[in-house]
């Protein structure tokens, strides 16, 4: 935007003529500076060059909830010091409404707004994803002055009410040593300065950058470039370590997607927290169009590590599918502060979940058996939810109890409901479709720009599918009545199987733990009257013990968790030293490590007679 200055003479004209005359000195951009550079008290400040108001008032709000995080996490709490300045410097009066918002007088006058911001990685308690007060940690942001700053930039910048359209011109001053990676493009050469524009608001807040020590790689999947930014704060993990598995991932990913592409610059930006007091702990990732940020511990095994970046990451990757281009209303015209939820995050969430495990499958980085696996465990997990909860309504609810304690089913149960819709499609084409057909039939039909209505989406699957399907959406989706999951695996032949999957030491069915904590003395305890499993009777370990030490590292309640993270990196027959108390006495144990294996219900391929139409599911 060209900027022109005009003599008070022409000032004065310009006042006298028309209101189409007087748009042309109005100021239609919103101008954002984001210091990192004078970080004080772990607080960074950020200045506001506002747009020209016509109104005695205008409201700047910080986001309440952002897309993808199905949660109210009030960003305002973490913005403190709000002040507004006319055009000569003098304050104006600016009132705080309520945690995100704040109304200023005399908004013609209105020329600035500073604010000093707080990071979120700082104040997390590791209560756990959906559950406290904690933002999670891939939607949060972090300050850690002259080493990383994690900008997901809804956490910094807020915008005007009624100049939600109006173009964004972000500018970052940071210091040289750091480099901000990002799916925008930096229009300045500075190695000090960074500046994007943005057409929107919506867009910026898509837009995260990450600024560490430069350690990033790129590649190209097709015309799709690639960006990898990794920040380890020992420097345990490059990005070069991370890279070959990703891009092999990626490749597959885009070979079973096929023509479906909305974006021609991906980046992906990993945190990996030491999980020190003052540290993200919430871990997973989170989506953008063009986007996703990962936080993981950077104490995990390099081999869990991939396997976990290899789901996580592509779940979010396959988010380019749906809701990124198969969206309502709702998430077309987000409201950040006061949202509308969709019905089918069933869809948003579920299916993108399901391709995250099928292309895995279909191109060959599991087996049959390990899909099995994980479909069964999703399965079980469902069932300790609410099983008979309407999804569409529990969706259209999550922000509210006793919905939002559903919420975690949508990787779970939603997968489940995307897995019987590619299996009635599959059936019903004799296997030349599946659910992958309907997505890029309903990318064809809408895209990026053009949402559906929530009430009008069953009945267009419906007239691009298959009665059956319809039937399905509208008595297991919409209506109360639990997924008789056996009946779709016979479609293809799959019946059900007892199966041997690997367990955790310290958890029974990954859930039940098998120690807990004396609240006296921080140990470790083993539970009284738990029957103990291979791992604990091969050592020798009882009921009641105490374990002091693993592997000559001291653990209690501080770092509890570190020691359950560490022992999902174990294999058999590594050699292990515990040092346990018994009756009060210290003793050391030493042996081989027997991981133990654990029975669950679970699915295999049985009947030969269907093995054409599950073999079109699974890798058609």
């Amino acid at each position: 935007m060209k900027k022109i200055i005009l003599s008070l003479a022409v000032v004065s004209f310009l006042w006298s003529c028309n209101s189409t005359q007087k748009a042309a000195t109005a100021k239609n951009e919103v101008d954002v500076t984001i210091d990192l550079v004078n970080v004080k008290d772990d607080k960074v400040q950020v200045t506001i060059v506002t747009p020209t108001f016509t109104t005695e008032t205008a409201t700047f709000l910080i986001p309440k909830t952002v897309p993808g995080t199905y949660s109210e996490d009030d960003y305002g709490r973490y913005v403190e010091n709000v002040k507004a300045f006319d055009a000569k410097g003098n304050a104006l009066k600016i009132a705080k409404t309520d945690e995100n918002t704040y109304v200023i007088s005399e908004a013609t006058k209105l020329a600035k707004i500073t604010y000093l911001v707080n990071d979120t990685y700082d104040t997390e308690s590791g209560a756990g994803f959906g559950e406290g007060d904690d933002v999670f940690s891939p939607a949060g942001t972090n300050i850690n002055a002259g080493v990383n700053f994690m900008l997901n930039t809804h956490g910094f910048i807020g915008y005007f009410k009624g100049k939600e359209e109006t173009q964004y011109k972000l500018t970052v001053t940071h210091p040289a040593n750091l480099l901000g990676v990002s799916a925008m493009t930096d229009a300045d050469a500075s190695t000090t300065s960074d500046v994007f524009v943005m057409p929107k608001y919506a867009n910026l807040v898509e837009m995260p950058i990450m600024y560490s020590k430069p350690d990033y790689t790129s590649f190209m999947v097709d015309d799709m470039e690639i960006i990898i930014s990794v920040y380890s704060p020992t420097g345990k993990y490059t990005a070069e370590q991370i890279t070959p598995n990703m891009e092999t991932m990626m490749k597959a990913q885009k070979r079973f997607l096929g023509p479906i592409n909305s974006t021609k610059k991906y980046a992906i930006l990993l945190y990996l927290s030491d999980m020190a007091g003052k540290d993200a702990k919430g871990f997973g990732a989170l989506e953008h169009p063009t986007s996703t940020t990962v936080v993981m511990p950077e104490m995990m095994g390099l081999e869990m590590l991939q396997e976990q970046l290899k789901d996580v990451v592509s779940h979010e990757f396959f988010h380019i599918v749906t809701p990124l281009t198969v969206h309502s209303n709702e998430i077309q015209y987000f409201d950040f502060n006061n949202p509308q939820m969709s019905e089918h995050l069933w869809m948003y969430e579920g299916v993108t979940e399901y391709f995250a495990n099928l292309f895995q499958v279909n191109q060959g980085l599991i087996d049959e058996k390990q899909f099995f696996e994980r479909m069964a465990g999703k399965i079980a997990q469902s069932r300790q939810m609410n099983d008979k909860m309407s999804f569409t309504k529990m969706s259209k609810n999550v922000l509210n109890a006793p919905y939002k304690d559903q919420y975690v089913n949508v990787y779970q149960k939603g997968a489940l409901i995307a897995m019987c819709v590619d299996i009635l499609i599959r059936e019903n084409s004799n296997g030349k479709k599946g659910i992958l057909n309907l997505m890029q039939d309903l990318a064809t039909e809408y895209g990026t720009k053009k949402a559906f209505k929530d009430e009008e989406l069953f009945g267009k699957i419906t007239e691009l599918t298959y009665p059956a399907v319809g039937e399905f959406l509208n008595k297991y989706v919409a209506g109360e009545t639990p997924i008789p999951y056996e009946q779709f695996f016979a479609k293809m032949g799959v019946t059900e199987a007892s199966i041997e999957i690997a367990g955790n030491p310290f958890l029974k069915d990954q859930t039940q733990p098998y120690i807990t904590v004396d609240p006296n003395t921080k140990e470790i305890m083993i539970l009284p009257e738990i029957e103990l499993n291979a791992f604990f009777t091969t050592l020798g370990i009882k009921n009641n013990d105490k374990i002091i030490a693993i592997n000559d590292t001291a653990y209690n309640l501080d770092n509890i968790y570190d020691m359950i993270m560490t022992s999902m990196n174990w294999k058999d027959g590594e050699a292990i030293t515990v040092k346990i108390k018994r009756d009060g006495k210290e003793q050391t144990l030493k042996g081989k490590i027997v991981m133990p294996k654990e029975k669950q219900d679970g699915y295999q391929a049985t009947d030969n007679t269907k093995k054409a139409v599950r073999e079109a599911w699974l890798r058609g």
